[in-house]
């Protein structure tokens, strides 16, 4: 796969630095991989690039195309986002100024030093000066409903780690399914042509890969959902007290007539009533 340093990148796209780096402010184009101290695009910055200016050229504004695109990573159909109530969440707004002070963060995230570096090694924050770039308000604005309930930030990255080192696992072993047939003994003489082949059927598993790991994980995400909610279910109905059966015959259980002659309350049906206090009656008020 190719690499491109930001110029390199700009003459390949047509698109001014400048702009690109609009374009990662506004969200609309993932950041580069950051290795020492040189960011790093790739193939699929090139092809997103691409996209993005036939898009303006189209007429759509800088908003329409990144809810198309946050869309379109999501699987969302364009039915689905016009049905849907726009939010204005806070990290929303700073969307729009692309940063973020380390005073809000520490404020509405609890976020320490190490989540914070933690944050950017994983491409939620960017260092932009005494500021920090927002690369996903969405998951921001969820990490901050998660933190007021009393879940630390840390858990949620640790896992969001745990997740990336497994998914690097996943397409590897996806790519490889293409790499096993042309890797061998014959691959110093594959060629210009084989090596575009490979390289076509790479872009083919793709999408086959990201379907299945996204119809698989929802279905296991939702079993697990189930899951505890059940568990949740049964310590409740534990709690539920069992109802009090009086010892009387089925004809007298539960009547607590005041009407009627003394004969016919003479033996009312007693209810269980062991455990309470009412206290001591007064036998000439009666109270």
């Amino acid at each position: 796969m190719a690499e491109y340093r930001i110029n390199d990148l700009a003459e390949a796209s047509g698109v001014s630095v400048r702009n690109i780096r609009v374009y990662q402010d506004r969200g609309l184009l993932p950041p580069p991989t950051i290795r020492g101290r040189a960011g790093w695009y790739s193939d699929q910055h090139l092809v997103r690039l691409n996209l993005i200016s036939r898009m303006l050229e189209r007429g759509y504004t800088f908003a329409t195309i990144s809810e198309l695109l946050h869309a379109a990573h999501h699987g969302m159909r364009v039915e689905q986002i016009l049905r849907g109530t726009p939010k204005g969440g806070r990290f929303r707004n700073f969307k729009r100024a692309a940063t973020i002070t380390i005073t809000e963060l520490r404020k509405t995230l609890n976020a320490s030093d190490r989540s914070i570096a933690l944050s950017q090694k994983l491409g939620l924050l960017a260092k932009d000066g005494a500021h920090y770039a927002i690369r996903n308000p969405e998951l921001l604005e969820g990490a901050e409903i998660l933190v007021k309930s009393g879940v630390d930030i840390d858990v949620l990255l640790d896992r969001w780690v745990r997740v990336q080192e497994d998914l690097e696992d996943v397409a590897t072993s996806f790519v490889s399914i293409i790499t096993d047939k042309y890797f061998d003994e014959n691959l110093p003489d594959l060629g210009e042509a084989g090596v575009s082949e490979m390289a076509d059927l790479i872009q083919t598993v793709r999408p086959i890969a990201h379907e299945i790991v996204e119809t698989t994980f929802r279905k296991a995400l939702d079993e697990q959902i189930s899951k505890a909610i059940g568990e949740a279910a049964t310590y409740f109905d534990a709690e539920v007290p069992a109802p009090i059966v009086s010892d009387t015959s089925e004809s007298d259980a539960g009547v607590f007539d005041t009407g009627g002659s003394d004969d016919e309350q003479s033996e009312p049906a007693q209810p269980n009533y062991e455990t309470t206090d009412i206290g001591t009656l007064n036998p000439e008020t009666g109270r």
